[in-house]
């Protein structure tokens, strides 16, 4: 009776071919590049984005304070609540309420 030895070489072949596939699989799903890490990097791009946005409509409006109360252009209303503001400035004819 002649025996017969299984044939190694596929079973390694296709072994193999599954170990990379599960390993590609994964690092497609969670690697540094992967699906995942995309859709993290997208919702902290759209954040970024909204709070560049508010920052933009904040230096608008330093920008057109300093502009008031610049030399060229001076409002008094501005310059007068400023004053009141920072330096707590009042007119002698005013009560003032705390």
């Amino acid at each position: 009776m002649k025996r017969t030895t299984p044939a190694i070489g596929p079973l390694f072949y296709f072994g193999t071919a599954i170990v990379l596939g599960l390993y590609f699989t994964f690092a497609a799903v969670q690697g540094a590049f992967g699906l995942f890490n995309r859709v993290q990097i997208e919702a902290e791009l759209t954040t970024l984005k909204a709070q560049r946005d508010m920052l933009r409509v904040e230096l608008a409006e330093v920008e057109n304070r300093t502009r008031r109360l610049s030399d060229d252009f001076l409002d008094l209303d501005l310059l007068d609540e400023r004053a009141r503001f920072v330096l707590g400035l009042a007119r002698p004819d005013e009560i003032i309420i705390r």
